[in-house]
C-alpha cells in the first residue's frame, strides 16, 4: 500500500542551518541558488527529496502562489533560462496550473509526481517582493511545531474525546425490509468544528446528528475517511482507492481526490480487456475529475492499438472515442488505420445512419495524413463513403491538396488555415518507427524513412542514426553530454539535404514486454530520457523494467503563423 500524506506532516527531514535545524515536510518549498533569500530556483519537497519544478507554462498565478507560501508579500517575476547551480535531484512538478488563490503550490492542478520531460535546464526560478518585515529576518528565530498537529488531531478523533457529533453511516446491503431497502448501520463520533472545515457534510453550530449513507463496499474505508480530515494522513490501497476516491470527491475533499485519482495509471497495464478502463472513464467524467480523465485518455491513446482488438471496444462511449481522435499523440501504424477502426467501430455500433455522431467523429480523422494511393481506394471499400459521399469527398479533396500543393501555396491556403489540428501528424509507427530490443546495453542503428508524408516529398529519404545510452561512459565516448542515463539519440544524417520547410517533433516510445506503451518521450536536440532514476517517474509501471525502445520519425511542414 501507498501512505499518502497530501498536505504534510509524514516524510521529514532535517537540514542543519546557521540558528539550529529547519524541520521540512511533504509539500515544503525553497529558493536555491539565488542572489537574495527571496529569488532563486523553486524547490518543493516529496517523499523525502528535495526537487526541482519544470518551467512549462509558468506564469505569475504560480510564482504568486510559491511567494505567498514562503511568507513573502507577493511575485515580482518568473525566471526561466537562468544557470542556476547544477540541482541533482527530481524534477518532481511539470505542467502544473494554479488559479493564484492557493496556499501552496502543491494545492495547484498537476499530472503526478515526477512526470516531466524536462531536464533541470527547464527548472524555475521566482524572485519574490521582500517587505520591511523581511529586512531584519537574521535577528528572527521562526518555530514551527505543528508537525505534532496531525498526530494530535489523529488521537484526538481516535479516543473521541469530547466529540459533539454523531455520524450514522448506512450502507444498503441490497435486500429490501418491508418496504424500504435494508440498510447496515454504524455510528462514528467525531467534532463539529474539524467536519464544518467541509461544507459538503452540511455541519452547522447547532448540528448534533448527521446521516450519511455510501456504497457498502466503502463502508469499511469511512472511518478512515473521516481520520483524514483531522490528520490529513490516509493509507491507501488499489482495493481501497476507488472508495476513497469517491468518497472524497462526494465530499468535497478536493486534495485527497486528486492524490487517489493518481494512483488509477499504475493498475491500467493490467486490465487487457480495457472494461476497466472504461469504467474509469465514465466515473472521472462523473466527478469532473479532469486529472483522472487526462491521464486515462493518454494511456488509451499510447495503446489505441490494443484497444481496438479488445472486448471493450464496441462498448466505448462516443465522447471518448472524439477525445482519443482530437490527440496528436495517438500512437498508430498510420492514419487510414485510425479510420478503419472508426468506421468499423460506426457499422458494429448500427450507427450508420446517425448522421450527426458520424460527422462528428469523421472530423477527427485526420485526411490529408493519409497517403494518396489509399485516399483512392475510399470509394471501393470503405463502408461509409456511398451513404456520407458528399463527406468523403470535402475530406479527399483537402488531402489531396495538401499531398501535391507547394508549400507556399499551403500557407495561403483558407481551408488548411481553418482545420490546421487536421495537417498535424500523429504519432505513425509503420513507416516511421525502428524498434530496438534490449534496453540494458548499447545499441546503435540507422535506418530511412520518407521525408514527408506528401506525394511531393514521398520519394526522398532521410538517414537516421538511433543510440541507446546506458552509461555515463557510452555517451563520453561518443562526445555528448547526457543529462542522466538511460538516454537515446536520434540524430537527422541528411540535416544539409533537407527543405526548410520541414521539421521533426520525433518522439521515443518504451513498450513494455511488447505489449503496452508505458512512456512516451519528446526528443529535444535530439536527446531524450528515459523516466527510469531519481529524477523522473513514469506514470505506468512496467513489471521487471522489460522493454522495447521504439523510435519514431514524425515530419511536419513549418506552417508558422497558423
Amino acid at each position: 500500500y501507498l501512505t499518502l500524506n497530501p498536505s504534510a506532516c509524514s516524510f521529514i527531514y532535517y537540514s542543519c542551518q546557521k540558528w539550529g535545524f529547519h524541520l521540512s515536510w511533504e509539500g515544503d518549498l525553497r529558493l536555491s541558488g539565488g542572489e537574495s533569500p527571496a529569488e532563486g530556483r523553486v524547490e518543493v519537497f516529496h517523499i523525502g527529496k528535495w526537487g526541482t519544478v519544470c518551467d512549462d507554462g509558468w506564469d505569475m498565478k504560480e510564482a504568486q502562489v510559491v511567494c505567498r507560501q514562503l511568507d513573502f508579500p507577493g511575485a515580482k517575476s518568473v525566471i526561466t533560462g537562468k544557470s542556476y547551480k547544477q540541482a541533482s535531484g527530481p524534477i518532481w512538478l511539470d505542467d502544473i496550473t494554479c488559479n493564484g488563490n492557493e496556499n501552496s503550490l502543491v494545492s495547484c492542478s498537476f499530472k503526478g509526481w515526477g512526470l516531466t520531460d524536462c531536464t533541470h535546464k527547464e527548472d524555475v526560478g521566482v524572485v519574490c517582493e521582500t517587505g520591511s518585515n523581511l529586512t531584519n529576518n537574521t535577528t528572527t528565530l521562526s518555530m514551527d511545531h505543528s508537525i505534532s498537529l496531525s498526530n494530535d488531531l489523529g488521537q484526538l478523533f481516535d479516543t473521541a474525546t469530547n466529540c459533539d457529533l454523531n455520524i450514522l453511516l448506512q450502507s444498503p446491503t441490497g435486500n429490501r425490509q418491508e418496504d424500504d431497502p435494508e440498510m447496515v448501520e454504524t455510528t462514528i463520533c467525531a467534532h463539529k468544528t474539524i467536519l464544518s472545515l467541509f461544507p459538503h457534510f452540511n455541519v452547522f453550530p447547532e448540528t448534533t446528528n448527521i446521516t450519511v449513507e455510501v456504497r457498502k463496499p466503502c463502508q469499511p474505508y469511512f472511518s478512515s475517511l473521516i481520520r483524514y480530515l483531522y490528520t490529513r494522513k490516509i493509507d491507501v490501497t488499489f482495493s481501497s482507492a476507488l472508495c476513497l476516491h469517491q468518497m472524497a470527491s462526494s465530499f468535497g475533499v478536493k486534495q485527497l481526490m486528486e492524490d487517489v485519482g493518481r494512483l488509477f495509471p499504475q493498475i491500467f497495464p493490467d486490465d487487457s480487456s480495457f472494461y476497466t478502463h472504461v469504467s474509469i472513464y465514465r466515473y472521472a467524467v462523473e466527478t469532473k475529475d479532469t486529472i483522472l480523465e487526462e491521464n486515462l485518455i493518454q494511456y488509451l491513446a499510447w495503446n489505441y492499438q490494443n484497444l481496438t482488438d479488445s472486448p471493450a471496444w464496441n462498448d466505448l462511449p462516443v465522447e471518448l472515442l472524439q477525445a482519443l481522435l482530437a490527440r496528436s499523440d495517438l500512437v498508430v501504424p498510420d492514419e487510414s488505420f485510425v479510420l478503419e477502426t472508426l468506421e468499423s467501430w460506426i457499422t458494429d455500433r448500427a450507427l450508420l445512419n446517425s448522421s450527426d455522431t458520424v460527422l462528428a467523429l469523421l472530423s477527427g480523422i485526420r485526411f490529408p495524413m493519409i497517403s494518396a494511393e489509399k485516399l483512392l481506394e475510399l470509394e471501393s471499400i470503405s463502408p461509409l463513403y456511398q451513404i456520407y459521399k458528399n463527406v468523403y469527398r470535402e475530406f479527399t479533396l483537402k488531402a489531396f491538396q495538401f499531398n501535391v500543393l507547394l508549400f507556399s501555396n499551403l500557407t495561403t491556403n483558407p481551408n488548411i488555415k481553418k482545420d490546421i489540428g487536421n495537417y498535424s501528424p500523429r504519432i505513425y509507427i509503420s513507416e516511421y518507427g525502428n524498434y530496438n530490443s534490449n534496453p540494458s546495453t548499447y545499441i546503435q542503428s540507422g535506418f530511412t524513412t520518407p521525408l514527408h508524408n506528401s506525394l511531393l516529398f514521398r520519394d526522398m529519404k532521410t538517414s537516421w542514426e538511433a543510440i541507446v545510452f546506458t552509461r555515463q561512459s557510452d555517451c563520453s565516448n561518443r562526445g555528448v553530454r547526457c543529462e542522466s542515463v538511460p538516454a537515446a539519440m536520434l540524430r537527422d544524417q541528411s540535416y544539409s539535404s533537407r527543405p526548410r520547410q520541414i521539421r521533426f517533433s520525433n518522439r521515443l516510445l518504451l513498450m513494455c514486454q511488447n505489449t503496452y506503451i508505458f512512456q512516451v518521450q519528446s526528443f529535444k536536440d535530439n536527446m531524450a530520457y528515459i523516466f527510469k532514476n531519481d529524477t523522473q517517474a513514469s506514470p505506468y509501471p512496467c513489471v521487471d523494467n522489460k522493454y522495447t525502445y521504439v523510435f519514431v520519425v514524425i515530419p511536419e511542414y513549418v506552417l508558422s503563423g497558423f
